[in-house]
């Protein structure tokens, strides 16, 4: 979605209460968003292999495994550019409601998907959709949620209320790495990769209700509505994006793409490397990534928030 210019609109003071619940919806939504992606990472790591690859040998499989894992990536532009429109064009709540609901929906199906034993090459197919779907509807998310927390406040705060949402990647990892991690406990290797795989993708139908309504009571960005009345909303947002900033774009994309590269290395890959290869065992791995995670998420916001005033004097 695109900055509105704060030359262009002039922002009425936003209420504590209605910032409260737009960053309670945006980190709260984000955070299950995240919860959704990274349990199909984790998922795929661990027994995707056996379930919808079992004709192959295991690495062999594990490499299919995490192909369908890189089609979500693949799909986040796509998703970006259809919900970026949608959010410059409709207005940030509805767009970020239909992105939640999306990778929701989308991840409930995974857990419910036939493995390939019962509907042969269907089911690494449909695996594909639903994880093609899931990147479309995170593709639109982060963007839009921390749009709608940076355009809630002035200048001066940006830095801390825009780190508000990325909460949501570490948070989301924390929960899914328990859940994961309590299920491998409390259930066998035969019963884990029979039927307990499904219970952390199906747990995500209760996290969608609590995010959906976090969602619907949100209020509106009030520098999207002021724009809408005034009338300046651009016709083909994308366009007018990549004529004007377009340097910037790239940068940003070149960015995302070396950050977030290392860290689902991390979160993933090496979990499957590390339970497979190494034969360490999969509780050790998945606290490996819990504390990664707990880390990542205790030092977002300050960090952020030290760094912001220094951003907007180089920029």
């Amino acid at each position: 979605m695109t900055q509105i210019s704060e030359a262009t609109i002039v922002q009425p003071k936003q209420q504590a209460g209605s910032l409260s619940r737009t960053a309670l919806a945006a980190t709260v939504g984000t955070t299950i968003e995240w919860y959704d992606f990274q349990i199909y990472g984790l998922a795929a790591a661990l027994v995707f292999s056996s379930q919808f690859f079992p004709n192959f040998d295991p690495l062999a499989g594990t490499l299919l495994s995490f192909a369908t894992f890189a089609v979500g990536f693949l799909a986040r532009p796509i998703g970006a550019i259809i919900f970026g429109h949608m959010g410059d064009r409709i207005g940030r709540k509805s767009t970020l409601i239909a992105t939640f609901l999306l990778t929701g929906v989308a991840t409930l199906l995974v857990g419910c998907l036939p493995n390939y034993n019962a509907i042969g090459i269907f089911a690494p197919i449909l695996l594909v959709l639903l994880r093609l779907i899931q990147g479309i509807g995170l593709g639109g998310e982060w963007g839009g949620a921390v749009l709608v927390m940076t355009e809630s406040e002035a200048q001066t705060r940006r830095g801390l209320l825009g780190s508000l949402p990325q909460l949501g990647s570490p948070a989301g990892l924390v929960i899914a790495t328990l859940i994961f991690a309590a299920t491998t406990a409390m259930l066998g290797t035969e019963q884990f990769a029979a039927w307990g795989w499904r219970l952390p993708f199906l747990l995500s139908l209760v996290l969608v209700l609590v995010g959906a309504f976090a969602r619907f009571s949100m209020p509106e960005s009030q520098a999207f509505s002021q724009a809408k009345r005034t009338n300046v909303i651009a016709a083909f947002p994308l366009a007018e994006t990549l004529r004007t900033q377009w340097r910037e774009v790239l940068l940003a994309g070149g960015l995302f793409l070396v950050t977030s590269g290392g860290f689902y290395v991390y979160v993933t890959f090496m979990v499957a490397y590390g339970s497979t290869n190494l034969g360490l065992s999969r509780e050790l791995m998945l606290n490996g990534v819990l504390v990664f995670a707990i880390t990542e998420l205790l030092i977002i916001v300050p960090v952020c928030a030290e760094l912001a005033p220094q951003i907007r004097t180089v920029a």
